[in-house]
């Protein structure tokens, strides 16, 4: 931050600064060189959480929190530590816009169906056995699937299965809240039904990238699942190609009926960084929130290093260097506001040009029970 000019010292100034403020009125000269920096200051830090503690609060939740006590998710959210000023609940925030949490469902257990106007989507981490409910359609999820859930759709979850099921949900609550635009509605009879055949739209695009005769209109949700097994042959076609730079083998999942982001207002990539593979360094407008889906690595974040394994979760916050360098070949599942920033045409990017596009490391983070 620059340094104050002087005269905001003198006593007249510090004086009417102070009288005004009675008033609720502000004094743009002290606030602009706050509020209005040159580059992008987010609040949000960078933070690691490791699998070894998600699984044991999880664990420890089941015990606590249950359908008969009632409650809408039986889900722990990643409150960034930057954020937690916000009132109420650090507006539930895991960066500037975005919400992540992990959510638990046991076998035998229900979800009630709700609708808001917050975005959702989810990314299944463990287990089997679950579904999801969105509009009267029934949607069976296994590990590597990915989920949308956009505004307004109602959705539920239900376990008629026999192993413990465990996703990543993400939405855009702090966005949302933060505007005031917020609208929660539960459905009237707890559970939605059924109203066409299971994994509906799934079995529609099953050929991939061909799109069924009269879905040139615009659907907000016309693929719901996102199969694991889709995304790793698309990941295995690029390695037949130099990886990027920067991201390594990526893909994103998309809207079919638009080519756009598959959520309209949380973006949404699988990359794959084989063994040994380092990522050049680069930083943008847009923040991440980076699940470690398979193998191990570390990820350096404006010079601080951040160790991840299978289970992890962590953030890059917006305008902060990040790499990423692989230990065995790895799946990075992540989330992030660039629809958010393209709709306001906020979205920039930079490359680290010193070193080879690697950052010297100058601290390392701890995680909890690692």
């Amino acid at each position: 931050m620059a340094e104050k000019p002087s005269y905001l010292q003198d006593s007249d100034v510090i004086d009417f600064t102070k009288d005004i403020q009675q008033y609720h009125l502000g004094p743009l000269w002290e606030a602009i060189p706050v509020v209005m920096n040159k580059t992008p200051q987010p609040q949000a830090v960078a933070y690691l959480w490791s699998g070894e503690l998600l699984q044991k609060k999880l664990m420890e939740a089941t015990k606590i929190f249950t359908p008969e006590r009632g409650g809408e998710r039986r889900a722990i959210y990643f409150q960034n530590p930057g954020l937690t000023y916000r009132k109420p609940w650090g507006w539930v925030s895991t960066t500037q816009t975005l919400y992540a949490a992990v959510q638990l469902l046991l076998p035998g257990e229900e979800a009630p169906s709700h609708r808001h106007s917050q975005s959702a989507l989810r990314f299944i981490t463990n287990g089997e056995g679950a579904y999801t409910i969105v509009q009267g359609e029934r949607i069976f999820m296994e590990e590597g699937d990915f989920l949308i859930t956009p505004k307004n759709l109602w959705h539920g979850h239900g376990h008629p299965g026999n192993k413990p099921m465990i996703w990543m949900d993400a939405l855009d609550i702090p966005t949302i809240y933060g505007i005031g635009g917020t609208f929660f509605e539960p459905y009237a009879d707890g559970l939605q039904q059924p109203n066409v055949p299971d994994n509906f739209s799934e079995k529609r695009y099953r050929g991939g990238m061909v799109r069924p005769l009269g879905d040139d209109q615009y659907d907000v949700a016309p693929l719901a699942n996102y199969k694991w097994s889709r995304t790793v042959a698309a990941i295995k076609g690029l390695m037949e190609f130099d990886p990027n730079p920067y991201h390594g083998y990526a893909v994103e999942y998309i809207n079919p009926t638009t080519g756009k982001s598959a959520n309209p207002t949380i973006g949404s990539r699988m990359q794959h960084l084989p063994k040994d593979f380092h990522t050049k360094a680069l930083r943008h407008t847009h923040s991440t929130i980076y699940h470690a889906f398979k193998g191990s690595g570390y990820t350096i974040i404006n010079g601080v290093r951040f160790d991840w394994k299978a289970g992890d979760y962590f953030v890059v916050p917006n305008w902060a260097w990040y790499e990423h360098k692989a230990s065995e070949d790895s799946y990075l599942f992540s989330v992030n506001d660039i629809p958010i920033m393209n709709r306001f045409e906020l979205e920039k990017e930079e490359f680290y040009d010193l070193n080879n596009g690697h950052q010297e490391i100058t601290d390392e983070f701890k995680a909890a029970l690692r």
